[in-house]
């Protein structure tokens, strides 16, 4: 009987080092769960699957099978316009959740590929809605993912319709980051996993137009670029172009 206890100690302490620095520990760790109910999240949790630059987790029309937490590296989602041309649609960080816009009719709206080696961690999605019944809290914490999703999706569509190219831009610099800092990056030091083409097609801007705004921004003394990686030098300057204020938060990217 202790050593069964001993185990549950050890796994329990292994669950709280691997969901550090992802989106797993929005779903269990602030929440009090006890040692069961941490088993049984771990028992879900496929760990560490590992993907190559270019590589797809899935494609647009797959079957919902699981949802991702970003571990490590970035993935970016695709959707098709009417048309046939590509439309990047976001930007997945460590320990950011993807896979929720499929829930709705149970197949993936988008692909998602990975443009830096990549980590993520599986979590059947039928497994985790089943748990999320009997492990109290768990539902709430899911849900509010979903609405941070949706505004996020919200934000996208106004930044598209009423936003200039400089203001979109300056907030996806801003929002990229907020997140980043709270992986542990310098307050105001940005690296930009994706292509310059990517944020264009992001954004809705061409590559020549993204190339533009970069040379101004640094030109008027906003940020120093240096390859992919950009420190934002007039903070107060790059809120008021990209519509937020000190105390708000940008969700774009």
């Amino acid at each position: 009987m202790q050593k069964k206890e001993a185990a549950t100690i050890i796994s329990i302490a292994n669950i709280k080092a691997a969901c550090r620095e992802c989106t797993l520990r929005e779903l269990c760790l602030p929440l009090g769960l006890d040692g069961a109910d941490l088993l049984q999240l771990e028992q879900l949790v496929r760990r560490r699957r590992p993907l190559k630059k270019g590589e797809y987790l899935f494609r647009h029309g797959d079957s919902l099978k699981s949802l991702f937490a970003v571990r490590r590296g970035t993935i970016k989602t695709t959707g098709l316009m009417e048309d046939g041309r590509v439309q990047v649609t976001g930007f997945y960080l460590a320990g950011e959740l993807l896979g929720i816009d499929a829930i709705s009719n149970d197949r993936h709206p988008c692909s998602a590929e990975a443009v830096e080696p990549t980590e993520i961690c599986e979590i059947p999605y039928h497994d985790l809605e089943a748990v999320a019944q009997q492990v109290p809290g768990l539902q709430h914490q899911l849900f509010k993912i979903m609405s941070r999703e949706i505004l996020r999706d919200e934000q996208m569509l106004m930044m598209l319709g009423r936003m200039t190219a400089e203001e979109r831009l300056a907030a996806c610099l801003l929002s990229l980051a907020q997140r980043q800092l709270r992986l542990g990056a310098v307050d105001g030091e940005i690296r930009l996993p994706m292509s310059r083409q990517d944020l264009g097609d992001y954004l809705g801007l061409a590559l020549e137009t993204v190339s533009r705004l970069f040379s101004r921004f640094q030109e008027e003394g906003l940020i120093e670029v240096h390859g992919r990686q950009v420190r934002i030098t007039n903070v107060d300057r790059l809120r008021s172009l990209g519509g937020t204020s000190a105390g708000q938060q940008s969700q774009f990217a």
